[in-house]
């Protein structure tokens, strides 16, 4: 971890309203099914569309980036590509399993009296449907995923953490937000809020630090424990 525990707490002491990503410090969205058959599956439903597929989207295996190449040059194309990959993050929930630690943290922001929202790239009905199957539900007042047919809401765009914030009337100095990339930083700064940064795979700690998180962890766990 990036700091001492104690200056974790510090951190997290002022917080009232948690702001959490979805993929990385809630689940690993495509542990079951990848990201890469994601992906080619995605292409295969434009190839169904009779849409040609140029050679940049052809070697793009990450889904969520994929659907901004498809907004970059075919705007058109987003609402059935969005809708595809909607369906395909709902099934690939299915096969995740809950990050370690991150009940923890539910429960601890729950016993603090702490708020917490999923902001995230990833579709709101993929995080419902994870949430509700591991009985997670009641520990989130709200739900904040990009927004149907519109990539460009998504991260480092501030404005899912915003719209979260304004539907708790929190003020970003009350909140942290936790996050495993360098968007998820650069989305908190511009924000105004502090980012604590979850690696969870080599490298990340660097690049989580580099990107200016407040803090980085490699455990859900150290942060669940702060909070406590």
């Amino acid at each position: 971890m990036t700091g001492s525990p104690l200056s974790l707490s510090e951190l997290l002491r002022p917080a009232r309203h948690i702001l959490l990503d979805f993929d990385g410090p809630v689940c690993s969205v495509f542990a079951g099914l990848s990201a890469v058959e994601v992906a080619e599956r995605l292409r295969g439903h434009l190839v169904a569309q009779d849409e040609h597929v140029p050679a940049e989207w052809s070697t793009e295996n990450d889904p969520v980036a994929l659907l901004r190449r498809v907004a970059d040059s075919r705007p058109d194309l987003v609402p059935g590509v969005d809708a595809a990959l909607t369906a395909l993050e709902v099934e690939a929930v299915g096969m995740s399993q809950p990050t370690p630690g991150s009940g923890a943290l539910l429960l601890a922001c729950a016993e603090s009296k702490r708020s917490v929202s999923v902001v995230s790239n990833n579709s709101a009905a993929a995080i419902t449907a994870f949430l509700a199957a591991h009985g997670l539900s009641g520990y989130v007042a709200g739900i904040f995923g990009r927004v149907p047919g519109d990539p460009s809401s998504m991260k480092p765009n501030p404005r899912l953490l915003l719209e979260a914030m304004e539907a708790e009337a929190s003020k970003p100095q009350q909140c942290i937000f936790i996050g495993d990339a360098a968007r998820d930083v650069e989305a908190g700064e511009a924000a105004g809020v502090a980012t604590i940064g979850y690696a969870n795979k080599p490298g990340k700690d660097v690049r989580l630090a580099n990107a200016g998180a407040a803090a980085v962890v490699d455990s859900m766990l150290l942060i669940a424990n702060a909070l406590a």
